[in-house]
Order: C-alpha cells, then sequence, then structure tokens
C-alpha cells in the first residue's frame, strides 16, 4: 500500500525540465583511452567516442551510451548508461590531470530486497587512471557540508532548499516546482574530490530514486542526474544541473556535533 501523501509527485513528475541549467556535454574525452584501477581491485577500462564509451569490466563488456561533461578544469562528470543492465547507472568523476578518480555505481533494487532502507542502493569506489603520477587528495567521505543551508535553481520552474543535517541525512523542501510544500529527510553520503569540489549522493524513501551530484563551490555549479523508478513502473536515468546559492551555516558545539 502507498503510504505516501495524495499529492505526493512520482520521480518523473519532478524531475521534467530539472536539466535546463544543466553544463552542456564535451567531447574532450572523445578518442581518449583510460583504465581505471580501484581500491578494491576493480580494473575498468574506457575507450571514449563521441557519444558512447567501450568499457570492459572483468569478464563483462559492452559500448553504452556515454555522457560527458566537464565540470572543473581537467574534471569530468561521466555517466554511462548500461543497455543490458537498465537497472543500474554508473557515475565516474575523473580528473585527468591529478588522476584521481570516484565511481558511484546506483542500483534499484526490488522491494523486498530492501525493506527498511531507500530501494535504490549506491556503492561508492575510489581509484586512479593508470599510466601517470597520481596527485592531490584521495576522495574520501567529508562533513564539511554539516550545517550549510543553500538554493539550488534547476530551471525557472525547479528551485530546491536542501539543509544538511549530518554525515548521513539532509533535509530538503522544495521552493518552486510541481512539489513546492513537499519536503522530506533522506539518507546521504558526501564526498570530498578536491578544494571546493564535493559528490553528494541521497538516496530517497518515499519513492524509488537516488541523485548523484558534482558539486564546485568555485562556480556555483551542481551538476548531476536522478535514477529511479517513474509513475507508470519504467527505470529512468534522468540528467539534472542547477546554480548554488549558499543561504546560511550552521555551527556546532564542540561534544554537540552531529554524527
Amino acid at each position: 500500500m502507498n503510504q505516501n501523501p495524495k499529492d505526493w509527485k512520482t520521480y518523473d513528475q519532478f524531475a521534467y525540465g530539472i536539466d535546463a541549467n544543466r553544463l552542456p556535454a564535451t567531447n574532450a574525452l572523445s578518442g581518449s583511452s583510460h583504465t581505471i584501477v580501484f581500491d578494491d581491485g576493480r580494473k575498468l577500462q574506457l575507450t571514449f567516442h563521441e557519444d558512447n564509451v567501450q568499457w570492459s569490466d572483468g569478464d563483462d563488456s559492452a559500448t553504452d551510451t556515454v555522457e560527458v561533461i566537464e565540470v572543473a578544469p581537467d574534471t569530468f562528470f561521466v555517466e554511462v548508461i548500461f543497455a543490458g543492465r537498465p537497472k543500474e547507472a554508473e557515475t565516474l568523476i575523473l580528473n585527468v590531470s591529478s588522476r584521481r578518480v570516484l565511481s558511484i555505481y546506483s542500483i534499484v533494487r526490488e522491494k523486498e530486497q530492501s525493506v527498511g532502507e531507500p530501494q535504490v542502493a549506491q556503492i561508492f569506489r575510489p581509484g586512479i587512471l593508470e599510466g601517470g603520477a597520481v596527485s592531490g587528495p584521495v576522495p574520501a567521505e567529508s562533513r564539511d557540508l554539516i550545517g550549510l543551508r543553500a538554493h539550488f535553481t534547476y530551471s525557472p520552474n525547479h528551485v530546491y532548499e536542501h539543509t544538511y543535517l549530518s554525515s548521513q541525512r539532509y533535509a530538503w523542501q522544495c521552493l518552486v516546482g510541481v512539489q513546492r510544500g513537499h519536503g522530506d529527510v533522506d539518507l546521504t553520503t558526501t564526498y570530498k574530490f578536491d578544494d571546493d569540489q564535493y559528490i553528494f549522493t541521497f538516496r530517497e524513501f518515499k519513492i524509488a530514486v537516488a541523485s548523484t551530484f558534482f558539486y564546485n563551490f568555485k562556480d556555483m555549479r551542481s551538476t548531476g542526474k536522478f535514477l529511479g523508478i517513474t509513475g507508470d513502473g519504467h527505470i529512468q536515468n534522468s540528467p539534472a544541473g542547477a546554480f548554488i546559492r549558499k543561504a546560511s551555516m550552521t555551527y556546532y558545539l564542540p561534544g554537540q556535533e552531529p554524527v
């Protein structure tokens, strides 16, 4: 039985048009090949073409649709949409200069696999690009956003407020759009990629959707995607992007910080 409020919007209803302020795609990686070695031993080989990527991952390989966006100098948001794995998608944040990489692998699970949890799960894997000297910080979970309240303008019809409550949860409310007046608290994971660069992810409870966003606080831009189940039961991978405005910051006394 659906326990959501009667006017609660489905994933596809709120996501429509939420990519109006997204950065444009780039062909900067087209014609290049890269091998990523992850900390857990996984090895992923990629060869980029204009609008697709050939990948090899252990015994699996294929050519799939890819979107590449330069979200900071030499830093790319790479979204691989698997034709043969419609319930899965991989987002790669990679810097071709520092050779640092973070993979966010999103999986739409069956309901019985996610009792008491968000239905869409995410796996995080730091790694490096083979073939050169590695520099810069290792991507790692971060508490830096705790206490921040910020506004995200995805389009004239999509404005949301985020309040980062702890290392595990954030609160959101819709200020402009079809979800106006709606809000919730959902599970989050945040990684720091470099100075003023963060990967923020959330996994919703009320509807089957998870999101991955790259925050560039130098340019005050957010670039990301949603993966989830639409109102009619289909899997959908939706692009998104926003302008960021920091509204306020809450500071905590020693010993009273959130988890």
